[in-house]
Parts: structure tokens; C-alpha cells; sequence
């Protein structure tokens, strides 16, 4: 895939995101635009490098949006195991909330982890519960993180711009 000459951008998965405002201190000092993707219900930043885009209402429209845009040089902030597979197959780099790093070595065990799971959640109606809580850890391996795709994003651009 060839390398863009444009600089790179950080895209979030806006809806349900427990990181909007850290990601976007972290683009802010990084000088790095930021776009923050939801079908509604967030509060537009008021920051001339944050973006807002609202998409229509529907299963994974937002996801596609972003699927559609990422690309080398890019991060992308998504819990969303699918659209990381797309944003790494683009050559972006991914960043779950709670600080993992998703790249070509294992997304493909996060998607056969997401679809085994639902497939126990799916034979099992009666189970109760979800995920843990998001924790002040979670937050701190984020921002670290999101720090080192910041950097990484910024050789990869400077590599483009060669």
C-alpha cells in the first residue's frame, strides 16, 4: 500500500469511548488532528484539531466511516475487534481504551477470541454480566499507549513526507 504525503490523524470510535478527552490532550500536545466518530450524543470539541463527524444511525456506520479513511501513518481508538482488523489490514495503528495494541501479530487471535465468546454468550441466554470496570489502570495503559502509536505515527509521516 503505498505511503500518503498527508500528516497523520488520530480516529476514535467515538461512541461508548471512556478516552475522548485523554486522547485528545494527547493530539493536542502531539499536534495531530483528531477525529471523533459517533452517530450522535457526544459534545463537539471546541479545539481547532479535533473533528467531529456524525454519522447516520445504523449498525457499524461508524466503523465503516472510519474503516474507510484510515490508513498508514493513522491510529485508530476502538474497542471494536472488527474494525481494528480492518484499520491494521489498512496499515493503521490500533489502540483499544484500555491500552492494548492491536497490529498484524494478533489481531487475528482478538477476532477468534470476540467470535468464541460470542458464541459462548449465544448458548448461554441466561449469563449475566459483561467485562470489568474501567479502571485508573486501564486509563494509564492507554495513555502510555497512545503515546507510543503517537510516535510511531509521526516516524511512519515523516518516512511519507521523504
Amino acid at each position: 500500500m503505498p505511503m500518503r504525503s498527508m500528516p497523520s490523524r488520530l480516529y476514535i470510535d467515538a461512541d461508548a469511548c471512556p478516552v475522548k478527552a485523554e486522547a485528545e490532550r494527547v493530539a493536542v500536545r502531539h499536534g495531530i488532528g483528531m477525529v471523533l466518530v459517533s452517530n450522535g450524543g457526544i459534545r463537539p470539541s471546541a479545539h481547532p484539531l479535533v473533528e467531529s463527524v456524525f454519522v447516520p444511525e445504523g449498525p457499524d456506520a461508524a466503523d465503516m466511516w472510519i474503516a474507510d479513511r484510515a490508513g498508514p501513518g493513522d491510529i485508530v481508538v476502538t474497542s471494536d475487534i472488527p474494525l481494528a482488523a480492518k484499520a491494521v489490514a489498512a496499515g493503521a495503528l490500533v489502540v483499544k481504551p484500555n491500552g492494548e495494541e492491536l497490529n498484524g501479530a494478533n489481531i487475528g487471535n482478538a477476532l477468534a477470541t470476540r467470535d468464541l465468546m460470542a458464541d459462548l454468550r449465544a448458548a448461554d441466554p441466561f449469563r449475566q454480566g459483561g467485562g470489568r470496570p474501567y479502571s485508573k489502570a486501564d486509563r494509564s495503559r492507554f495513555l502510555e499507549a497512545l503515546e507510543r502509536a503517537m510516535r510511531k505515527a509521526k516516524a511512519t509521516a515523516g518516512k511519507a513526507g521523504t
